[in-house]
């Protein structure tokens, strides 16, 4: 009788233990997404799916600033958006609309990153969206969705329409709104979210010269676009590490910028 209660401690203790690592990776994002002046002050969200069959979700506590996120304040709710363990703080039920959606359409989401930066909501505004004007944005040639605007998203009914427009892609244009992108891990839908939103402050700079732009051919985007996303099996040299190397990266910058996170 006592080795199926000890492999049970043993589960729950796994659980817990990859739960508190999710959340300090969690904690960990919205303090970059602060740094990198991402934020909207309390608004918008990151969410993080946690392994198991409940369909439970971390979610930023409404009312605090992104720089005051940490591992501990981080609310547990489920797919309608209400907290299932007791907190001090409240949630923003229609703030995950969006993100609700995503995550019941694809199980890869882990984790679904929105902002409504400067520069991602000029370019959700501009009718020809994301142009492949820099190697970063040739990342998401042929890889980005986009969802036309129909007022805050306040209504279920809209949530059909915008996975519909999201497909499979890793992100997407929500216009005049803002950016979106998913990852099957927080370290990684930030990334994605990072060179998004750095790939539209660099179409904006180069618009604002008032020079015709150049623009590859398709297909050196399509190859630009495999090479940088792990896809590319055709070029003499890969690297299989340097996503990796970047994140270890931002974890050090938080460590010191941020140490409190992990609390």
């Amino acid at each position: 009788m006592t080795a199926p209660t000890a492999r049970a401690d043993q589960a729950v203790r796994t659980d817990s233990d990859e739960e508190l690592r999710l959340r300090r990776e969690l904690a960990a994002v919205y303090r970059l997404v602060a740094h990198f002046r991402m934020t909207d002050l309390i608004f918008t969200h990151i969410s993080a799916r946690l392994p198991g069959p409940e369909q439970h979700f971390l979610i930023n506590p409404y009312g605090l600033l992104f720089e005051e996120i940490t591992a501990s304040n981080l609310v547990k709710i489920d797919l309608s958006g209400r907290a299932v363990e007791e907190s001090p703080h409240p949630v923003n039920p229609a703030g995950f609309v969006i993100h609700s959606a995503v995550h019941a359409a694809r199980p890869d989401a882990h984790c679904v990153l929105h902002t409504h930066t400067r520069a991602g909501c000029a370019v959700a505004a501009q009718e020809q969206g994301l142009l492949p004007v820099n190697q970063i944005s040739m990342e998401f040639h042929g890889r980005i969705g986009y969802h036309d605007y129909e007022g805050v998203a306040l209504n279920l009914a809209e949530q059909q329409r915008l996975v519909a427009d999201l497909g499979g892609h890793p992100a997407m244009i929500l216009r005049n709104h803002g950016l979106l992108t998913v990852g099957e891990t927080p370290a990684q839908a930030f990334l994605r979210m990072y060179y998004l939103d750095k790939a539209c402050e660099i179409q904006l700079s180069a618009q604002s010269g008032g020079a015709g732009l150049t623009l590859p051919p398709s297909d050196v985007c399509e190859r630009t676009a495999r090479q940088l996303s792990g896809q590319d099996d055709e070029s003499d040299l890969q690297d299989e590490q340097g996503y990796a190397l970047a994140w270890s990266a931002l974890l050090r910058l938080v460590e010191r910028i941020a140490p409190d996170y992990r609390d």
